[in-house]
């Protein structure tokens, strides 16, 4: 599992890869969070659940970022050390998941404001799972 931050204009976007889509989830997320903080502290902060649905791969992708930036607003947490398990049922996609809540105050937070469908990209490869997605700062 690998992501690494890229330059945007006036934006940052992540770049993801991972042997399973569900790793590659968990991998943008803990890009988000490193969008979001330089330095993220070893320990501290509880675990809490995030369970989402979408129509389509690229939908859950944004609305899984999208609850996390919820939940950092909401709970003044950076969620790291994410956790998800992607996968269709129903006709649905869903991801379950999870991640550790770091609160605001111990660290040294940049807002991320949105998550964009710009250039988003979620795709299978011969080595496993590419992901990019670009954030609003």
């Amino acid at each position: 599992m690998s992501f690494e931050l890229r330059d945007h204009t006036a934006d940052v976007a992540v770049a993801a890869s991972a042997p399973t889509r569900s790793v590659l989830f968990a991998a943008v997320a803990d890009g988000l969070a490193a969008a979001g903080c330089d330095e993220i502290p070893e320990t501290g902060g509880d675990r809490f659940d995030v369970e989402v649905r979408a129509e389509n791969v690229e939908a859950l992708l944004f609305d899984y970022l999208d609850q996390l930036i919820f939940e950092r607003d909401v709970r003044a947490v950076m969620p790291v050390d994410n956790e998800a398990s992607v996968e269709e049922r129903d006709g649905e996609w869903v991801l379950t998941g999870s991640a550790r809540g770091v609160s605001l105050d111990e660290i040294d937070a940049r807002e991320i404001k949105a998550v964009t469908y710009s250039e988003m990209r979620v795709e299978e490869t011969d080595e496993g799972w590419e992901a990019y997605v670009v954030l609003d700062v």
